[in-house]
């Protein structure tokens, strides 16, 4: 392996390996990815990999997982079957004085084309004969999906080693040095140095960021997931908190816990989120739970990804968010972009680093 590179990710979850693919396509550019563990041992590994649009809000935060969400097709010609489909999302309410926020959302999300119905307990019932009679209604989306994260994150891999890009696993980066417009970047193996650098570290951003001396808002929130046995088809669609996989094993979660980088389950969750299971489809009260899992989201303090240039740093990136799987193929496409135009198709003025009062420098 080489020490030189054009540009150097660090990171190999489904957004740093979409950069390296999307960016390999060029095959101008000499690509090394760097990761402290290996691909899936991280967020994407241990995720319901939802392609969820409808309720991001606001409006522009929802189009930029609409337009991310069409490109899954397109995607898929190129890497392969990442097993991509478009159930259709439900996010059903039990009190009807949730109506009118539902109307709302549909209103305003109508605004820049994601088309939302906001349906009554018949038509819920009608798309999930199993989800409680007692739901009140539901909003509804055609747009909605999810994947498998395992394959997806494989084939990127896979087609951008094809491209020629090379990868260091099992590799924490411990120095970030810049001389004379490189970077060098020390790790746990060896030294590289790179002329522009991409910061696609998920959970551990804030941390790779302190040795750039920048500060990162991010925070780490743990999301458990409970397993079923394998069911016979029980629910068709992508519900906000379940979905039903190929092998008939439902995965349900919803769980926000705010305890750094903890991967343990805890019976208070699991036990809340059997609850809740239960309360949407009632069914489940019979089913066996065969494994559960705990996963870490990374947050930014407002919620929504930070994208593009570092302020104040010459050829130094930033990709880190929540909901990393809907937004994979159009931030590998931007990231292409901007790295080889100084531009890109779809402004990220909303996704600036410095739009946080927090941000600073560190000394």
């Amino acid at each position: 392996m080489k020490n030189q590179y054009d540009v150097v990710i660090i990171g190999s979850g489904v957004i740093g390996s979409s950069i390296a693919f999307h960016l390999s396509e060029s095959k101008q550019k000499e690509i090394l990815v760097i990761d402290q563990s290996y691909p899936l041992s991280g967020t994407s590994g241990s995720t319901q990999a939802w392609v969820w649009v409808h309720s991001k809000t606001p409006s522009w935060y929802g189009e930029l997982s609409m337009l991310s969400a069409e490109l899954y097709p397109f995607l898929e010609r190129k890497i392969g079957d990442v097993e991509y489909k478009r159930t259709g999302g439900i996010a059903p309410f039990f009190d009807e004085s949730d109506r009118e926020r539902a109307l709302l959302l549909a209103e305003q999300q109508a605004e820049v084309g994601i088309e939302i119905e906001v349906l009554n307990r018949e038509q819920v019932l009608e798309k999930e004969p199993a989800l409680s009679p007692k739901i009140a209604g539901a909003t509804f989306s055609k747009l909605d999906g999810n994947v498998n994260p395992f394959r997806m994150v494989d084939l990127y891999l896979k087609a951008a080693k094809k491209n020629h890009v090379q990868f260091s696993f099992y590799n924490p980066v411990i120095e970030i040095n810049r001389n004379k417009g490189m970077y060098e970047i020390v790790t746990a193996k060896e030294s590289f140095v790179g002329k522009q650098i991409i910061l696609a570290a998920g959970p551990w951003t804030k941390e790779v960021g302190k040795l750039l001396g920048v500060y990162i808002p991010v925070k780490q929130v743990r999301g458990q997931i409970l397993i079923t046995e394998p069911l016979a088809p029980l629910i068709k669609h992508t519900i906000g908190g379940m979905r039903q996989a190929d092998n008939g094993e439902i995965l349900i979660g919803y769980s926000k816990e705010e305890v750094g980088y903890d991967r343990r389950t805890t019976l208070d969750i699991i036990q809340d989120t059997a609850k809740m299971a239960v309360d949407f489809l009632p069914d489940l009260a019979r089913a066996n739970i065969v494994r559960c899992f705990s996963g870490i989201r990374v947050m930014t303090y407002d919620g929504f990804p930070i994208v593009g240039k570092i302020p104040s740093m010459e050829n130094a990136y930033i990709t880190v968010m929540h909901s990393g799987i809907t937004l994979s193929p159009l931030i590998g496409t931007l990231m292409t972009e901007l790295l080889e135009y100084g531009e890109t198709s779809i402004s990220l003025k909303n996704l600036r680093l410095d739009r946080f009062q927090e941000f600073r420098q560190l000394a």
